[in-house]
Order: C-alpha cells, then sequence, then structure tokens
C-alpha cells in the first residue's frame, strides 16, 4: 500500500511530539533539555515557513538538506537513507543488487550514457551489451537529457522484471548501428574473489575486492583450491578494497589464527556499541608464510585484516599507508521506513591501537578537518615486541613507493581518448591473445597517437601553470624585467610538444590502453591479470616471500640497543 502524508500534516505532528518532549523533561537535565529545545525550534522555524514563506517550499527537499548537513558536520560514514534510497544501503551491506551488471559513464559531448564495463556472466554481457554502447531509450523512454543516475535508477530494478534497452553501437565506419535488446533483471552479486591464481614459486595469489555480502566463503574456497594446487606461500591484495562488514573480516583472519585470538575490539559512548570479536574456530593453516598488499585506497574492514595480521605478527604487509578509517557503523531503523547509517564506535586491533586518521570531533574553525599528524600518534607493539603506530593506517613492513602517473594520461582518460580508442580496436579485432600474454603493439601505438593528433587533443601542463604564477610574482616584487630573456627561454622549452610527451610517456599509456583493451575481451578477472604485470607491490611481496630468512626477519623485534653506563669514579 502506498503512504500517502499531508506535508503540513506532517509537519505539525512532528512539532507536537517536541513540544511533548519538551515539557517532559525536568529543566535539571540541561543536555537532554537543549536537546528537546532545539528540535522544538527547528521544527517551529518549518511551520513557520511552510505557512509564511513567499514561495511554496518543498518539504522533503528543505528537510533533507537541513537533515545531511547536519550530519555532515559529523563525520562522512553517518549518512540518512530514505525509504527511496535504501538500495544503496543494502547494496553496500549485502554487496548485491537488481539490475543488468554493467557500470556506465556520462559522455559529455554525446550528451549520453554510455556502457562503460559489462560484468562477466550477467544479464548485460550474455545479452551482447558491450563497453562503447550509447544508451539511447529503456522501456521506450528517451534518456536524451537524463544524468548517469537517472539512467543507473532505471536499469535497476526488482529482479525478474523485464526491461527493453535501445543502444547506438558504433561501426568502424565512424557512424552507429541501432540495436535492441531485451533483458531480465538478475540479482548482481559484487565478486569477492575477482582472480585466483598460482603464481611463480608455488605463490597462491588472491584478490580480495570487497568485505560485503559473504567473502570469507569465497576467500575459504579459493585458498584451499590454491592448496591442492602445492601452493607453498600467499599473497593476498587487498588493494582498493574500500571494506565492509567487519565480521567477515575477523572470519578470514580467523583462516590464518589460532582459535580464541582476538582480532579487533569496539568501544562506543554505550555498552551496546562495545563489543570483542574473537577467533572462534580451528584455522586452516597456521604455517603459511603471508604477504598483504595495501595501498592508501585500503579501507575498514580491509584494515582489520591486515592491521591484525601484522599485529599478530602472522603476515608481512606490504605497499603503502593504508586510508586509515577506523569508525563503526550500524544501519538503525528510522520512521516510514528510513535507515540512518550511524556511527557507533571505534575499533582497535590486536596491539590495542585504533588506525582512524582524521578526528571529525575536533574540526578546524573553518569545519575542514586534517589527518593525525605523524607526531601525535601513539607507539604499540605487535606480538612479537615489533614496533607499529595507531592514528593514521597501517603502515607496511615493506613500503613500495607510489608512481606518479604522468600529467597527460589524466587527459587522455577524461576526454574518453582511451575509451574510443579500446572501442574501435575491438570493431577490428574479435579476438585477442589471452590475458596473460596480451601485449600492444608498437604499430597500435602509433594507430593511437595519429587518433590523437587528430582529435585536437588540448591538455594542461602543470610546469606552465608554475611558469605563468612565477612570472607574475616577478612581475609583481619587479623582477621581470631583468628576467625577461630567461623566462622567454623557459617558455619555449616548456611550451606544448604533444608528440614528444606521447613518446615520453609511452610505456604509461601503453599500459592504461593495454588496460583498457583487456578489459573488453576478459572482463575483471583480465583487468587484474594485466594490472600485475610488472607491479612493484607484487614484486617485493614475492621477494620477501621466496625468502625466508628476510620474511622471519620482518615478522622479528629488532633487538634493544644496550647502553654502557660510564662509571665515573668519585675522589
Amino acid at each position: 500500500m502506498n503512504r500517502i502524508v499531508n506535508k503540513r500534516t506532517g509537519i505539525l505532528v512532528i512539532a507536537a511530539v517536541a513540544v511533548g518532549l519538551l515539557f517532559g523533561f525536568k529543566r535539571g537535565d540541561d543536555r537532554t533539555f537543549q536537546v528537546a529545545k532545539n528540535l522544538d525550534i527547528f521544527n517551529a522555524i518549518v511551520k513557520e515557513l511552510d505557512l509564511f514563506y513567499v514561495d511554496t517550499l518543498d518539504a522533503n527537499k528543505t528537510i533533507r538538506e537541513g537533515i545531511d548537513n547536519m550530519l555532515y558536520a559529523l563525520d562522512p560514514y553517518t549518512v540518512y537513507y530514505p525509504e527511496d534510497n535504501k538500495g544503496e544501503l543494502e547494496q553496500m551491506i549485502k554487496g548485491s543488487f537488481g539490475g543488468i551488471g554493467s557500470i556506465i559513464m556520462y559522455n559529455p559531448k554525446l550528451k549520453k550514457s554510455v556502457i562503460s564495463e559489462p560484468f562477466e556472466n550477467t544479464p548485460a554481457a550474455n545479452a551482447g551489451l558491450k563497453a562503447g554502447d550509447l544508451l539511447v531509450e529503456i522501456d521506450g523512454v528517451d534518456l536524451t537529457g537524463k544524468n548517469n543516475q537517472e539512467v543507473s535508477e532505471m536499469l535497476r530494478g526488482q529482479v525478474g522484471t523485464k526491461l527493453k534497452v535501445k543502444i547506438d553501437r558504433p561501426d568502424l565506419n565512424g557512424g552507429y548501428q541501432p540495436m535492441t535488446f531485451d533483458l531480465v533483471r538478475q540479482t548482481i552479486q559484487t565478486q569477492a574473489i575477482p582472480y585466483a591464481a598460482v603464481l611463480q614459486d608455488s605463490i597462491g595469489y588472491i584478490n580480495l575486492s570487497t568485505f560485503s555480502g559473504n567473502p570469507s566463503k569465497e576467500f575459504k574456497k579459493a585458498f584451499l583450491d590454491l592448496k591442492k594446487q602445492g601452493i607453498s606461500s600467499l599473497v593476498i591484495d587487498l588493494r582498493d578494497n574500500g571494506g565492509g562488514l567487519l565480521d567477515e573480516a575477523v572470519e578470514i583472519a580467523n583462516f590464518f589464527v589460532p582459535r580464541g585470538k582476538t582480532i579487533v575490539t569496539t568501544k562506543g559512548k554505550i555498552k551496546q556499541a562495545s563489543s570483542t570479536y574473537k577467533t572462534l574456530r580451528e584455522p586452516l593453516d597456521l604455517e603459511i608464510p603471508i604477504a598483504v598488499l595495501v595501498n592508501n585506497s585500503t579501507a575498514s574492514s580491509s584494515e582489520i585484516l591486515s592491521g591484525a595480521l601484522q599485529d599478530l605478527d602472522r603476515a608481512v604487509v606490504v605497499g603503502n599507508r593504508t586510508f586509515g578509517k577506523g569508525l563503526v557503523q550500524v544501519p538503525r531503523s528510522l520512521p516510514y521506513g528510513g535507515t540512518l547509517k550511524l556511527t557507533t564506535s571505534k575499533y582497535y586491533i590486536p596491539s590495542g591501537r585504533c588506525v582512524q586518521a582524521i578526528d571529525y570531533g575536533h574540526r578546524n574553525e573553518d569545519g575542514s578537518v586534517a589527518r593525525i599528524p605523524d607526531s601525535l600518534t601513539t607507539v604499540f607493539h605487535t606480538a612479537a615486541g615489533r614496533e607499529v603506530r595507531d592514528g593514521g593506517g597501517i603502515t607496511p613492513d615493506i613500503e613500495v613507493k607510489q608512481e606518479r602517473l604522468p600529467n597527460i594520461l589524466f587527459y587522455l582518460i577524461r576526454d574518453n581518448l582511451m575509451f574510443d580508442y579500446a572501442t574501435d580496436y575491438c570493431l577490428k579485432h574479435p579476438t585477442i591473445a589471452s590475458a596473460e600474454t596480451f601485449e600492444l603493439t608498437d604499430a597500435d601505438y602509433n594507430e593511437f597517437k595519429k587518433k590523437v593528433k587528430s582529435a585536437d587533443f588540448k591538455y594542461d601542463q602543470q610546469s606552465e601553470k608554475l611558469l605563468k604564477t612565477l612570472k607574475e610574482a616577478a612581475e609583481f616584487e619587479g623582477y621581470l624585467t631583468d628576467s625577461s630573456e630567461e623566462f622567454a627561454l623557459l617558455e619555449k622549452k616548456l611550451s606544448h610538444d604533444l608528440d614528444r610527451d606521447l613518446d615520453f610517456f609511452s610505456k604509461e599509456i601503453k599500459q592504461a590502453l593495454a588496460l583498457e583493451i583487456v578489459k573488453r575481451y576478459y572482463f575483471q578477472r583480465g583487468t587484474i591479470i594485466e594490472q600485475l604485470k610488472g607491479d612493484k607491490g607484487l614484486n617485493e611481496a614475492i621477494e620477501v616471500l621466496t625468502s625466508p630468512q628476510a620474511y622471519k626477519a620482518k615478522l622479528t623485534a629488532a633487538p634493544k640497543a644496550h647502553k654502557e653506563e660510564s662509571k665515573k669514579s668519585k675522589n
């Protein structure tokens, strides 16, 4: 049954409740009184606006903005989901949704949404939708002028429902071929383990992409399959894993940690928000050497798993410092079908440290927040006595220098030149070599360079921007006249040279092109295989796992320096 609530009646009911709260509390209970008083004031303002403001207000929009601004002042993880927007929250928790199984992006030049990536074994891929297809109509509704969010909502829906999708597919002549697809929405489950394999030297590799849904079950299966293939060590890749369910992190840690070990403790304002999570089962393997790959997008439950294995000296952590999210959220039911995802506690891993990097409770005067500086962090110790710190994510045992991508690559991606080239490439090549052996040839890259030049491609160079700023400062301070020749020479050397940049950064651009192309044929699995080629983090993990002495040294506390005390004789 549809719920229809009169706007003005709803506001009056809220106001009446607030007034009841206000006079139901004793004035001596100051904090409770202040909450009730301000609720009453807020509702009175809404009522006055609704009755007397010169224009008619959209009550839902106005009050929603008030709610969002109130929550914004807390932390970015405390979020309100009204009844008609709970799908996003459910997807976060369950890792699934009803839809066709594809990523779409908006093309501003064409003013249409485009299929960016269909997922393997989903209605989109099985029906034959491909990356590059322009979405024209859904169930007869013209999509012209609709933004990406609107189109996405039309593609999603109840599992089992049908939809008709009309697309324009690019052809080799530069035109489009109209096509129509009849699809049935299915449950689209986020693939927790998109890739697992045996690498060199009998090293197992598991890419764990999320902690939503039930990833521990998939992880267990993948690990046992690798064990049957004779692996002697394991790499767990948590890079770009934004987290999910805390319980799942504890369950996966339990595969490698003895029963009864504390993995994480939560501490909140109320007793119900404080809990201790221990390993409850017998482990799968207590001896296998493990390396965990992390980066600055490794967050939340990923930090619980990597941090717990580090604190218990059960794995060597390799990569870049993690994101630093040490806050726990729980869903709270609200009236009219809404839900509040609410931060209720902080979590602490076995050493006793909290990895939260930002203190949202103490903002700057302008409302901004900053990471906790290293100088204010506290030293904790792993089970073996190794020093670790709180307050800024997980610091790896082996740090890998993060490569900076060239500026030109950002603009090539932004202008869809790489995406469009990959679309053309797929039209010309029905099949390619396996993901493991595929390489973009020099002839392919030369063809891409021609496409870029013919597109009248323009991009900003940071060096030119900095030179302009320096020139303005020199003019302001009176140095420009005497330095005009030097500035002229610099301007000449730093001027745009597209040919030079495409050649100078050819390695990075070719890698990105190969990634976009392989994804078209081998989906997410192929993407990961391509990314692992020449992966510095993986190479560091392999190096430490193939050296028992180095592995042991990383998990052993350094001996404390003994200071010799000089004895002074007294005369």
